[in-house]
């Protein structure tokens, strides 16, 4: 197990996925103060069930990703500017107390891939769905990723990135996030994406 320093979140960070931070609240600006003094600059991300991310008392759930820092600007009134990017899975095993900012025990959660030889192929399958349905939702005014943003060679980081490109709802996400390896993601994804295309091809007729 290792200590992490916390950031809750009204959203789904996957790994290899770019996160973005205004942060303003004084205990996640000593979180970013923390995070620069270390060798890794890393904190942990989870998706908050119920509440906000400002001011706490929020619900969280256990599975979340680490996140590194890549570029802190300091602003005026000690707030900050912060790009990180998702690295590995993490389920939190317990909250420790708050110092000021939360804190939790965290392990590690690798990805499983029972059937390898399947990944290829979701890929191949599904890239062109998910680029068809971000860029119809793109059009649809919708704030989403670029549809064109290359994807990696490695099928692990691929299936991940498909998921974040793909116009879904962060509990869609969430559960993206849960799969245990490429292959179950990407069916997954396959599963929830047919009802994005019905939903995006009736707005697109009703507009």
């Amino acid at each position: 197990m290792a200590v992490l320093p916390m950031f809750p979140l009204g959203s789904v960070l996957l790994p290899g996925g770019i996160l973005t931070l205004h942060v303003f609240e004084p205990r996640y600006q000593a979180l970013v103060r923390a995070c620069i003094d270390t060798e890794d600059h890393e904190f942990g991300t989870v998706l908050i069930e119920r509440g906000s991310e400002v001011g706490g008392g929020d619900v969280r759930r256990d599975m979340g990703t680490v996140a590194r820092m890549v570029q802190v600007a300091e602003l005026d009134g000690g707030r900050f500017a912060v790009v990180a990017v998702g690295t590995h899975r993490m389920m939190v095993r317990s909250w420790l107390p708050d110092d000021p900012y939360p804190v939790a025990d965290v392990d590690e959660v690798p990805d499983v891939e029972r059937e390898p030889d399947r990944v290829d192929a979701l890929l191949r399958e599904l890239t062109p769905r998910v680029r068809r349905a971000t860029a119809l939702a793109m059009e649809l005014g919708d704030p989403v990723a670029d549809p064109q943003q290359d994807l990696s060679d490695d099928p692990l980081i691929a299936s991940y990135q498909l998921s974040a490109l793909a116009p879904l709802g962060d509990v869609d996400r969430f559960d993206l996030l849960m799969a245990a390896g490429p292959s179950a993601r990407l069916e997954l994804l396959r599963d929830r994406l047919g009802d994005v295309e019905t939903l995006l091809r009736f707005r697109l007729d009703a507009g």
